[in-house]
């Protein structure tokens, strides 16, 4: 009975007192740790927020901003592929100038390669697709046949080919081996 008599006389309430004291002592550090873990937590949703939304406004929802870079479209088909006509053969003209200019033509006309009938038709107006296009460029002036303005000549031979010298078949494609404008 001594020893209790010990611990609640003096000895006890010194340990009593002082594990008091210590638990008091971590229970006001608590507050004061969960308040600095809250804002570390509160601080590091804040920053991941602010990144995502920068990140968004930088690539603009997501979108390439590398103009070429565009996925192909899944409507648009492969090219076409055409059957080449290439008895034409040289040509050679004078342009429509003051002082002429001599013009070099080699041209190559492409039409589908399931029409059956055009093959047998350039084949029977080669002569007429001769003068055609020797008609067609004296008829132009030499700033007309620079190399900037090769696909507009292109469309226009196309155009002609297809109202007045073809009749069954149609020319789908024009390509020059040679386009040659030089001064006389």
């Amino acid at each position: 009975m001594s020893d209790n008599d010990d611990l609640l006389d003096g000895g006890g309430s010194e340990g009593i007192d002082s594990s008091a004291k210590k638990a008091s002592g971590f229970a006001a550090l608590l507050p004061n740790i969960l308040k600095f873990v809250a804002i570390g937590i509160g601080a590091l949703v804040f920053i991941v927020t602010v990144s995502v939304i920068t990140y968004n406004i930088l690539n603009k929802g997501g979108q390439s901003q590398t103009p070429g870079a565009e996925p192909a479209s899944p409507y648009i088909g492969k090219r076409p592929e055409y059957a080449m006509f290439t008895l034409i053969n040289t040509v050679r003209t004078r342009t429509k100038d003051v002082t002429p200019y001599s013009v070099v033509v080699d041209m190559v006309i492409g039409y589908d390669v399931n029409d059956k009938n055009a093959q047998t038709e350039l084949n029977s107006r080669v002569y007429e697709l001769r003068d055609f296009i020797r008609n067609f460029f004296s008829s132009k002036y030499a700033a007309d046949l620079q190399p900037e303005n090769e696909a507009r000549l292109k469309q226009e031979i196309i155009e002609a080919l297809n109202t007045r010298v073809l009749d069954s078949s149609k020319a789908r494609i024009v390509l020059f081996n040679q386009l040659d404008v030089m001064e006389m």
